[in-house]
């Protein structure tokens, strides 16, 4: 996988693909509460990483993330096996419905899952 491997998507589109609802204080519950408090990891950088329809180069292309991103991991799981900027790795992250990264190109402080597997 090259520098320009994976891609992240806006804010508002992270906020409505949340995993699970948070519930403010006044008992509502939101998305956008949801996502604020997940971890989001950093992109390594000087790379613009393209984003995979699925846990493998050979998936389309979803969109490219910008340098100096910072992303959520919803789940991980087995894929193609990639070297990048962190190792080589056959995991990939799941950063929004339908898009996946590869693990090498995202700094977790770890070589092994940060996120539950993927179904």
């Amino acid at each position: 996988m090259g520098a320009d491997e994976q891609t992240i998507e806006p804010p508002a589109e992270r906020a409505a693909e949340a995993p699970e609802a948070a519930t403010t204080t006044a008992g509502a519950t939101t998305a956008a509460a949801a996502t604020a408090s997940l971890h989001k990891y950093p992109i390594a950088p000087g790379y613009r990483v393209n984003v995979r329809s699925g846990p493998g180069t050979s998936y389309r292309i979803v969109r490219t993330l910008p340098l100096g991103m910072k992303v959520p991991i919803y789940c991980q799981k087995p894929g193609e096996r990639v070297t990048g900027p962190y190792g080589t790795s056959n995991l990939w992250c799941n950063i929004a419905n339908g898009q996946f990264i590869s693990d090498t190109y995202v700094y977790t402080g770890s070589d092994g899952y940060v996120a539950p597997r993927c179904d």
